[in-house]
């Protein structure tokens, strides 16, 4: 496994939609494990592979529960409006308000290519929501409202990165 560098804000590759994962194989393997060793390391709470430089749909998470790596996430359905803090490790220093569904069904794959059907709420939902649009080429920060700087004071959920 190896850390990798996070890209940030600026970087156009930010921007570009990720291709779907045709195949689960140990080199998709490989950079789940990096991906979320780069999580861990940057103290996150997930993360996408543009942010490491990798144009395809993977998605690590690990909101407290335990590690989730998701290979093809999609929201199939949402429910409800709610509006709540975030950040994110490619948007260094910064948070803002973000209205999010209250609930999400998301279809995906696991590491080994089963099939996962995952109704989320609450944080884990948030994460959901933030990476896959970081697979479309969404930042937060281009749904955000009163986005702000994060001062040493911020709670731990304002200092999440989805």
């Amino acid at each position: 496994m190896a850390i990798r560098n996070i890209r940030i804000t600026g970087d156009e590759l930010l921007r570009k939609k990720s291709r779907p994962v045709t195949e689960v194989n140990d080199r998709i393997k490989d950079i789940l494990n990096d991906m979320s060793e780069t999580m861990y390391a940057a103290d996150g709470v997930g993360l996408a592979a543009p942010q490491v430089g990798i144009l395809r749909r993977l998605v690590v998470i690990d909101i407290g529960d335990g590690l989730v790596k998701l290979v093809n996430p999609e929201i199939v359905e949402s429910e409800g409006s709610e509006v709540s803090t975030e950040a994110c490790l490619s948007v260094p220093d910064m948070m803002g308000d973000v209205t999010r569904p209250v609930k999400v069904r998301v279809k995906a794959q696991d590491e080994n290519g089963n099939e996962l059907d995952i109704t989320a709420e609450g944080l884990y939902k948030k994460a959901l929501c933030h990476e896959i649009d970081h697979l479309d080429g969404i930042l937060y920060t281009d749904r955000a409202v009163n986005m702000r700087r994060q001062d040493s004071e911020a709670s731990e959920e304002e200092k999440e990165e989805e």
